[in-house]
């Protein structure tokens, strides 16, 4: 899994609440267990209309916003169905920081276990962050993870709350299989004494 340490890209602002996983990536898009190639669905219901058309209005189709890496949402943000293919998909298009007031536990659980940071702050700041993000090319935010910050395009900083086990993982690019090999030593030091003591377990190797 890729390291976030910081990230400084434009913020699309989708002031809407209860965004759920279906309008995240829609179910028909759920077939597929690779984690490439989902981008170009994301919000699939919403970017485009019934003929494949996009939507204009939509905050994504906006030439300002095309290459979004921060999403500053409203609150219960990944709501739904717990499908891990929502924050598939947001990294496939490039979404690497997802800030609102709240989101929905499994969600907010996996976008840790792919690479994505999702930042609770207050409704004050979400105001603040949203109103940076609507100025269209020059809504960039940079966040830094290491110090818990977010500076906005007047230089302005806020600072947000982030548990000290998830932030380790994003910092060192450790999904549920990079934090088990981190372990390898002692993992193979436990096979090895089982050998000795039990070492019918290993007869069909």
């Amino acid at each position: 899994m890729e390291k976030f340490t910081t990230l400084t890209g434009v913020a699309a602002p989708m002031n809407k609440i209860n965004v759920d996983t279906d309008m995240i990536i829609p179910k028909q898009f759920l077939k597929t267990i690779k984690r490439a190639g989902l981008g170009k669905n994301l919000f699939d219901e919403m970017r485009f209309d019934r003929d494949g058309n996009e939507v204009e209005d939509f905050v994504l189709n906006q030439p300002a916003y095309r290459e979004a890496k921060i999403l500053v949402a409203g609150d219960n943000f990944g709501c739904g169905s717990s499908r891990e293919h929502a924050p598939w998909a947001l990294l496939d298009f490039g979404i690497r920081c997802v800030i609102s007031t709240s989101f929905a536990d499994i969600f907010y659980n996996n976008c840790f276990k792919n690479g994505i940071l999702p930042i609770k702050v207050s409704k004050e700041q979400l105001d603040q962050l949203m109103d940076d993000a609507e100025r269209g090319a020059n809504a960039t935010l940079t966040v830094d993870l290491a110090t818990q910050t977010i500076q906005g395009p007047d230089g302005g900083e806020i600072a947000f709350e982030m548990d000290d086990f998830k932030k380790h993982c994003l910092l060192n690019g450790l999904d549920d299989v990079g934090l088990t090999m981190e372990n390898k030593g002692k993992i193979e030091e436990f096979e090895n004494q089982t050998k000795g003591s039990q070492p019918w377990l290993f007869a069909a190797e």
